[in-house]
């Protein structure tokens, strides 16, 4: 159940992609007028410019992605003492660790790449404190290594010792994050059942952040959120137009709520 899950999410993924609408409006507006309908054929054109304009106009999506970047609040880390700390919990989605790991033999980070980076910031903040990088692929055909693996490279060419780190490189999305990290916790527990009560600090993107907290709410997990990669900030860029920029936040935006009601649905969260 599980697998077909993840399948119908990525065919999902692809629906929602304001672009891929584009290619579909104007693949519409040439059918029909190859069938002699220049009325439904200006009529797709039309929706087919919409869209552009919509996605390129940046507060367009702005306005909705920074609505959900700000859900959670971020925690100031000063005021939590590290004793009342249980671990620290990184979600992957920042690293590359497929076909540029086989083809190229480099870690590749991405637009994510605060996930890293506060992970470093944490390590040195929080050295002794246990610490769970999980992540495989979200990919339908995975290539190369899973990503907690590309992590614990990554640890190794920037110094860092992995004696304190976990690596859960099964999981394909957000919920089986939660539930094979549980696992680990759990395990971990049966060695030191006051470490496991704590709550742990969950490093994934802020607008990721909502739909994260409410899975692991669910699985039991108490955790404090450590939301990293804003897109948004305070003020709309009225005056900006990307396609490409746009396409991302509104990516970023239809894929968590979307995600939120679905998970919701399914009883997830």
């Amino acid at each position: 159940m599980d697998t077909l899950f993840f399948v119908l999410s990525k065919i999902g993924q692809f629906c929602i992609e304001p672009l891929n609408w584009v290619v579909v409006f104007v693949l519409l507006s040439l059918l029909f007028l190859g069938l002699r309908k220049p009325l439904l054929c200006k009529r797709f054109l039309i929706l087919a410019l919409t869209d552009l304009v919509l996605v390129g106009w940046l507060p367009t999506s702005e306005v909705f992605l920074r609505a959900l970047e700000d859900k959670i609040p971020r925690v100031n880390l000063a005021q939590v003492p590290e004793g009342s700390i249980g671990g620290i919990v990184i979600l992957g989605g920042a690293i590359d660790g497929g076909e540029i790991i086989a083809d190229r033999g480099e870690i590749s980070i991405g637009s994510a790449a605060e996930r890293i980076t506060k992970a470093f910031e944490l390590i040195h903040k929080y050295p002794n404190l246990p610490l769970i990088y999980s992540g495989n692929s979200g990919s339908l055909s995975p290539k190369g290594i899973p990503e907690a693996d590309a992590f614990r490279r990554l640890l190794a060419e920037q110094g860092f010792s992995d004696k304190s780190v976990h690596f859960e490189n099964r999981s394909r999305n957000t919920y089986e994050n939660a539930i094979f990290i549980k696992a680990m916790i759990l395990e971990s527990g049966e060695k030191n059942a006051e470490e496991s009560l704590k709550p742990w600090l969950l490093i994934t993107s802020a607008s990721h952040m909502p739909r994260s907290l409410k899975i692991f709410q669910k699985q039991g997990v108490e955790v404090i959120s450590v939301p990293v990669d804003y897109q948004t900030g305070n003020s709309l860029h009225w005056g900006s137009f990307s396609l490409i920029l746009g396409a991302q936040q509104w990516n970023n935006f239809l894929h968590e709520v979307i995600g939120l009601f679905v998970y919701w649905a399914t009883g997830r969260i």
